[in-house]
């Protein structure tokens, strides 16, 4: 009586009494597919927070296997060493940030603008007017990097920074190139330069100093 009260139960849902078996599997696979078995599995956060507990549990120090927290000390350890490495590497990023810009100026330079600008202003006061006219150029070029207005590679060339300078100062167009032949005069021709270059070269780094740069930054 009751098994015949199941078969009616069943065959008034659907259901066939006796499913063969592509039938039960499609009827397992609907049932399966209702919200509340999907709700029931684990999310991928679940699955990946137990692969990697598995993992830490599977570690082990030599040949035998150290207490449960063995294995997160050794990943804490491995981290530390890399950042030891990685610091001796490459350094803070902070000195390496402020290397940038104190770095190759017409050649190696790591004064900044102001100790570059009492350098001329010495020599200009003994009469060394190539080494004034040197520096006052340098001091214009770092003064320039510090604001990020356009910076200086082991490649570039006084002419080079004096045209991307006058992008920037389209004023000091016509100063900016002179200033660029005199520096060249004296560092590579050997010239001895003149009171009225470094004068004007001077006049070109106060002029700079005070001015707004057309663009917000020219690049390098």
């Amino acid at each position: 009586m009751t098994a015949g009260l199941s078969a009616s139960a069943a065959g008034a849902v659907g259901v066939p009494v006796d499913p063969d078996a592509d039938e039960a599997r499609r009827l397992l696979l609907d049932e399966l597919s209702k919200p509340e078995y999907r709700e029931a599995q684990p999310t991928w956060f679940d699955r990946l927070a137990t692969a990697i507990g598995d993992w830490l549990q599977s570690l082990t120090v030599g040949s035998a296997g150290g207490p449960p927290g063995i294995g997160l000390l050794i990943v804490i350890l491995l981290v530390v060493v890399a950042l030891v490495v990685a610091f001796l590497v490459f350094g803070l990023p902070r000195l390496s940030t402020r290397s940038r810009v104190t770095g190759s100026l017409f050649g190696d330079d790591a004064r900044d603008a102001a100790a570059i600008r009492r350098a001329a202003e010495s020599a200009a006061g003994r009469g060394d007017f190539a080494l004034a006219i040197t520096e006052m150029f340098r001091a214009t070029a770092r003064g320039l990097a510090e604001r990020t207005v356009l910076s200086t590679t082991p490649g570039t060339t006084a002419h080079d920074f004096a045209q991307r300078a006058a992008s920037a100062f389209p004023d000091f167009d016509d100063a900016l190139r002179d200033a660029a032949v005199a520096f060249d005069e004296v560092r590579y021709l050997g010239r001895d330069g003149s009171a009225t270059q470094y004068e004007a070269i001077a006049a070109l780094e106060r002029g700079l100093r005070e001015a707004r740069p057309v663009l917000d930054t020219v690049g390098g």
